[in-house]
């Protein structure tokens, strides 16, 4: 009996040798939460290179990552509606909203800013200059019939 005793006792000295080990390891510091971000537009197969760019005559989206109550886009040359909780194919995000121009805005480059949970996370982004959008008046016109002699 004296022998089991011992036996037994090991036996429990050793599992709580192996047992500390492991305890010490889930007590360490808890790994640092991913840092958000923010991003104007997702690349598509399409296109590889819309992000952070405005994009004329389509539609435009902001992205956020970020942890905390009413998420809030803002920029100088940007409008937002429509706020929509994710996750979202493409991008790292768990928040979006519509992103329109707005009026009178020049090309360059412009800060986005997301702001949740008393973090705040910018970006920059470009617009490009507008393309002409009316026709030079007496400038021939495909197939009206203007060049046919």
């Amino acid at each position: 009996m004296r022998k089991t005793v011992v036996f037994v006792a090991a036996a429990v000295i050793g599992a709580t040798a192996l047992a500390a080990p492991a305890t010490a390891q889930s007590s360490s510091p808890a790994a640092p939460a991913p840092a958000g971000s923010v991003q104007l537009n997702v690349n598509t197969a399409i296109n590889q290179s819309l992000v952070d760019k405005y994009v004329r005559d389509a539609p435009n989206v902001a992205l956020a990552k970020c942890e905390g109550a009413s998420p809030k886009f803002s920029s100088p040359a940007l409008d937002f509606a429509n706020y929509t909780p994710g996750p979202f194919m493409g991008a790292d995000a768990n928040i979006s909203a519509d992103a329109t121009l707005k009026p009178g805005t020049a090309a360059g480059e412009y800060p986005l800013t997301v702001t949740c949970g008393g973090q705040t996370y910018t970006t920059k982004f470009t617009v490009p200059a507008a393309q002409v959008a009316k026709v030079p008046s007496g400038a021939a016109k495909a197939g009206d019939g203007s060049m046919a002699g």
